[in-house]
């Protein structure tokens, strides 16, 4: 769906005649006015998917400052589809459902997540740089038998360990300890862990930074390439469950 249609004929004198309401911001922050099916407030989530937490609402028609933007989850929304996001005070909400003149971004890029891979009290070999590091390395294309469905085991590889010990990545995503996971999130620093859920064994893959990720076979059986949240999701069909520092059940 062409998003840039729809919303150009969304009245740009409602935004003309718009008074932000939610403060200024810093240079190059952009304006842009709350638009849902309903009528009814926009919920604003902590992180930028559709299932974090709230923290706040937006009326209809409300003006708001957009400080920067990011890619979290993907929305259908009053202006079509998008897996845009917009930094609205404290938290998020779907550009799906905000007026900006535009189907593209209009704000910086969001910093990376606050937070940060640590292997503090997961007992890794490696710490999530030297993890980061070795996965570069094992970039290829080609079709080899042991990174052909072995994702978990490919990432305790990364840190070190020959295996993950738990059965599958879903599975591994439930035994994690909740403070060590941040479900929802799609700000995924270097090091860190991505998991997701379908029908079977689910999937995981490691962050090597700027939302890109290296992933085995998502671009050919038995190969080790760079890929992104949205390729997993839409190529796929798997559900984004979150990210978590490095722990495996193998040394626990």
């Amino acid at each position: 769906m062409n998003m840039g249609i729809v919303k150009r004929m969304a009245g740009a004198a409602g935004i003309a005649a718009a008074i932000v309401v939610v403060g200024a911001g810093p240079a190059f922050a952009a304006t842009g006015t709350v638009h849902t099916d309903s009528g009814a407030a926009l919920t604003v989530r902590s992180s930028p998917s559709a299932t974090a937490g709230s923290v706040g609402s937006i009326a209809d028609g409300a003006a708001v400052t957009i400080t920067c933007q990011t890619n979290g989850s993907t929305v259908d929304g009053k202006y079509g589809t998008s897996d845009i996001w917009d930094k609205v005070g404290d938290g998020y909400v779907s550009d799906a459902y905000v007026y900006t003149g535009s189907d593209g971004r209009v704000a910086p890029d969001c910093e990376g997540s606050t937070l940060s891979c640590t292997t503090a009290g997961t007992g890794t070999p490696k710490t999530c740089a030297q993890a980061v590091a070795y996965a570069k390395t094992r970039v290829h294309t080609g079709n080899i038998d042991s990174y052909d469905g072995w994702c978990d085991r490919i990432n305790a590889q990364n840190y070190g360990f020959p295996a993950s010990g738990s059965e599958t990545a879903y599975i591994h995503w439930t035994q994690i300890p909740a403070s060590f996971k941040h479900a929802g999130d799609y700000q995924v620093p270097a090091g860190g862990l991505a998991f997701f859920k379908s029908s079977g064994a689910g999937h995981t893959m490691i962050s090597i930074g700027d939302g890109k990720f290296l992933s085995n076979d998502i671009n050919g059986t038995g190969s080790y390439t760079e890929t992104t949240i949205a390729q997993i999701k839409s190529k796929w069909g798997q559900t984004y469950l979150g990210w978590s520092q490095p722990w495996f059940k193998v040394n626990h």
